[in-house]
């Protein structure tokens, strides 16, 4: 039996269940970090299922959680910030609904037409569920730091997350 696995007491399939979820969350988060959607939410979701069984994921999610919550703050700082924030949310809803109905390829479409918009609604729900996500996070990072007129500093503090 492994430190791990005595540590947790969790059954097998548990503990790889946890272990897929986690890095399944670590790697969207990662891919969201360039194309669209909540990336380092995702990522320290990942990292926290990864820190219920590892030291390593532990140590790395206040970093991360810290990252988030500036970046939340930043991004809401001037109106013109948050009002080209909540147009591109928006579009990617907008594309990941396009995506979904797929409609037939351009003619300016260079390869097989099979090849345009893959993944159907597959794709296209996740580009949905990113922008949804996305706008959710513009409106409690409004609400927070706009509204309550929250300090960055102040809600580090609050969670635990002050800088070392």
């Amino acid at each position: 039996m492994t430190t791990d696995v005595k540590r947790q007491g969790r059954p097998r399939w548990q503990r790889i269940a946890l272990e897929i979820v986690g890095w399944l969350l670590v790697l969207a988060g990662l891919a969201a970090l360039v194309l669209p959607g909540p990336g380092l939410v995702l990522l320290a979701a990942g990292l926290w299922v990864h820190s219920q069984n590892y030291e390593w994921a532990d140590r790395l999610l206040d970093p991360v959680k810290r990252a988030a919550y500036k970046t939340a703050a930043d991004s809401v700082e001037t109106w013109p910030k948050i009002v080209l924030s909540s147009l591109f949310a928006l579009g990617i809803i907008v594309v990941g609904i396009v995506w979904g109905i797929s409609p037939a390829a351009p003619s300016w479409w260079p390869i097989d037409d099979k090849w345009w918009l893959v993944g159907g609604w597959g794709t296209g729900g996740v580009l949905i569920a990113s922008g949804i996500v996305a706008q959710g996070l513009i409106v409690w990072s409004i609400k927070t730091f706009r509204v309550e007129h929250e300090t960055i500093e102040h809600v580090l503090e609050e969670k635990g997350l002050e800088d070392d």
